[in-house]
């Protein structure tokens, strides 16, 4: 079931229309007001997102910021991202999934070691996708922060244990940000094969951004 609060938004009259290929970055500057549609094409299929202010990237996303000021660890319709500066950086206008993780953080390849074996320290990651795109966009690898997981399942029990399990997300599901403020957004179509986040099978994201709509 769509749950949105925006205008209907035409694909056809969309500033940007941008397919992330399975297992790369991408990166794109938001104007304030500007909307952003992620559309996860085939479903079940986890993409990593780092948010920084782009006219001074030192205020970045607060994973932290963001559970606290909207009371919960889920990411969802409503929800702000907030910044480290306790500013809102966009806001969640439109979601067909249900739920989003900030939590669990982007793999790695010292994560795959680690959690999948040696033999998987080489496999390519969501942080090694972060760090090329970042470096396009003149930041290093100590601006990485925690991240937004879209369209990937982390449930918590009573306990606060947590792990990825299989995603909810259907073929077109999608979720639509709000830039409050100019926003540089940099993705990664994550290339796990070792856990269900992506359904072991990568498969493309479609990006979208529409100018501020008309109500």
């Amino acid at each position: 079931m769509t749950t949105t609060s925006t205008p209907v938004l035409d694909p056809r009259h969309a500033l940007v229309d941008f397919t992330i290929a399975p297992r790369t970055p991408w990166s794109h500057v938001l104007r304030p007001g500007q909307v952003m549609r992620l559309i996860d094409v085939e479903g079940c299929q986890a993409l990593d997102a780092l948010f920084y202010n782009a006219a001074d990237p030192s205020e970045r996303y607060s994973a932290q910021d963001t559970i606290r000021v909207n009371g919960t660890p889920y990411l969802g319709l409503g929800t702000t991202l907030v910044s480290s500066e306790g500013r809102a950086m966009a806001t969640l206008v439109a979601d067909t999934c249900g739920r989003h993780d900030t939590l669990a953080g982007c793999c790695s390849c010292e994560s795959n070691a680690i959690r999948f074996g040696e033999e998987t320290r080489y496999q390519h990651a969501c942080r090694e996708n972060f760090v090329l795109e970042l470096a396009r966009r003149g930041l290093a690898r100590r601006d990485l922060v925690p991240n937004v997981n879209f369209f990937m399942n982390v449930p918590i029990d009573p306990t606060g244990e947590f792990t990825v399990v299989d995603g909810v997300s259907a073929p077109g599901s999608h979720v639509d940000l709000r830039a409050e403020m100019a926003l540089l957004c940099v993705f990664s179509n994550c290339p796990q094969v070792n856990n269900p986040c992506n359904g072991f099978d990568p498969t493309p994201v479609r990006a979208l951004v529409w100018d501020r709509p008309a109500r």
